[in-house]
């Protein structure tokens, strides 16, 4: 290789590092953080080195706060979120792609229409709708406004669309349903969809916050982010409480990143598997 291209090489790779470090320090300061004294974080909170070095934070979260009430919660809600999501949205999908009903234009427009509506503005109808079924405050508000999703629906209609129809052909002459030819010949070609869905569904419902915020009131019911946000307000008394807010924060992240990176790499197979077949 040339100096030139040597040059260019490095300061591209160089580039790349600077940013990396950019986006990883505050989490590298969330990490060191969440293992400090209350003394050390307030007065060197930037430090990445924790000196002492103490698992105290960790203690607290679990023996002074309602965190495991808060992580099972999340866990409940979000795996029937996900798994409702991912059945709705395939379903849905397909139906907009395959079926040929009145109206079926107008219903994807509307689908299209929820995605471009601020998820804020249906804070209010959410609680009034919730309020006036009697659902208030239970685990079926936090859960059933969020089975079904607009952008999955989207998601799935559109690999649906990329499916040749004579992929449907044979399982058609043979005597197949429409919900057999769904779930039998089609949905088991989906797989990269339905891992992107999965992963979009269970970050989206693990982190979801404004909505628990208009379902539920009662602290048995809050999910991570809301008790999460109960920590930051300071709902523990005074002080900062870094290690502790921290702490809590780094333990939410943990199954986003598993789920993340478990999904990712089969994601990542299947879609070159795809090129190459194509």
């Amino acid at each position: 290789m040339t100096t030139r291209a040597l040059a260019s090489r490095f300061a591209g790779y160089a580039i790349l590092i600077f940013f990396s470090l950019v986006f990883l320090y505050p989490f590298v300061i969330q990490i060191s953080n969440s293992f400090k004294t209350e003394a050390d974080a307030s007065a060197n909170p930037l430090s990445p080195v924790p000196h002492p070095f103490t698992t105290d934070a960790f203690d607290r979260i679990f023996g002074s706060t309602a965190f495991p009430t808060w992580l099972g919660n999340s866990v409940l809600v979000t795996i029937i979120v996900t798994l409702g999501r991912v059945l709705f949205g395939s379903m849905a999908g397909y139906a907009l792609a395959r079926l040929r009903f009145p109206g079926r234009p107008v219903l994807f427009a509307l689908v299209l229409g929820m995605m471009a509506v601020p998820p804020v503005v249906l804070l209010i109808p959410k609680f009034l709708v919730l309020n006036q079924l009697g659902m208030y405050n239970s685990y079926p508000a936090l859960i059933v406004p969020l089975l079904a999703d607009a952008t999955g629906i989207f998601i799935m209609k559109q690999f649906f669309e990329s499916v040749p129809v004579s992929v449907e052909e044979a399982a058609r002459i043979d005597g197949a349903g429409v919900f057999r030819m769904f779930w039998s010949v089609v949905l088991p070609t989906a797989k990269p969809a339905l891992i992107t869905l999965t992963i979009l569904s269970f970050q989206g419902s693990w982190n979801e916050f404004p909505h628990t915020l208009v379902s539920v009131q009662d602290p048995g019911l809050f999910t991570l982010p809301r008790g999460l946000a109960d920590l930051v307000s300071g709902s523990l008394g005074a002080g900062t409480q870094y290690p502790l807010k921290l702490g809590a924060a780094l333990l939410a992240t943990i199954p986003v990143a598993i789920i993340f990176v478990t999904f990712q790499r089969y994601f990542v197979r299947d879609a070159n598997e795809g090129a190459e077949r194509g």
